[in-house]
C-alpha cells in the first residue's frame, strides 16, 4: 500500500503556494492551503508597521489565528509537507494553529519554507515544539527552482 502525502501550506504572497503546488504535482500529493478566517490585507502583512496585524501576531507566541476550514480526514494521510514563508525566523502563528489541531502521533511531518533572507533552523525548531508526537524530518528553504526535485527525493528516496 503506498503512502498517502498530504502538502499543507500557508501562503500570505503566492510564492509559498508555487513551490507547495509544483511539488505537489511532481509527486501526487494531495494540496491543502492554510487559509485564515479572516483573510490578510497587504496592511495586515506591512512587518514593517509595528501595529500590522501579522507583526502583533509574531509578538504574541500565544496567538492562534483561526482557519477557515479544516482538511478532510486528516486520518487517511501518512506523510505531511508543512509549507510557510518564515515571519520572525519562525512559521507564522496560524502554521502553529494548523499543528495543534490535529493529532500527528505516528505520521510523518516535513517542512519546508520560502524566505527572503532567513533561515528555516529556527522554525523546525519551534514546529517540533508543536508537535512532538509526529516524526519530523528535516525540511528545506525552497525559494526557487528545485523544489520539485526536492520533494521526489525526501517522499522516494
Amino acid at each position: 500500500m503506498s503512502k498517502k502525502v498530504l502538502i499543507a501550506y500557508f501562503s500570505a504572497s503566492g510564492v509559498t503556494a508555487r513551490v507547495a503546488k509544483e511539488m505537489a504535482e511532481a509527486v501526487g500529493a494531495d494540496l491543502y492551503e492554510i487559509c485564515p478566517e479572516v483573510p490578510y490585507t497587504s496592511a495586515d502583512l506591512d512587518w514593517t508597521d509595528k501595529k500590522s496585524r501579522s507583526t502583533a501576531e509574531m509578538n504574541d507566541p500565544g496567538c492562534r489565528p483561526a482557519i477557515a476550514a479544516p482538511v478532510e480526514d486528516m486520518d487517511r494521510y501518512d506523510t505531511v509537507l508543512v509549507g510557510f514563508p518564515v515571519w520572525w525566523y519562525v512559521e507564522p502563528r496560524i502554521v502553529d494553529t494548523f499543528l495543534e489541531s490535529y493529532d500527528f502521533s505516528g505520521k510523518t511531518l516535513i517542512p519546508f519554507a520560502t524566505s527572503g533572507g532567513s533561515g528555516i533552523g529556527k522554525a523546525e525548531k519551534s514546529l517540533r515544539a508543536h508537535c512532538p508526537g509526529a516524526s519530523w524530518e528535516k525540511g528545506q528553504l525552497l525559494n526557487g527552482r528545485g523544489a520539485a526535485d526536492w520533494a521526489k527525493h525526501i517522499l522516494q528516496g
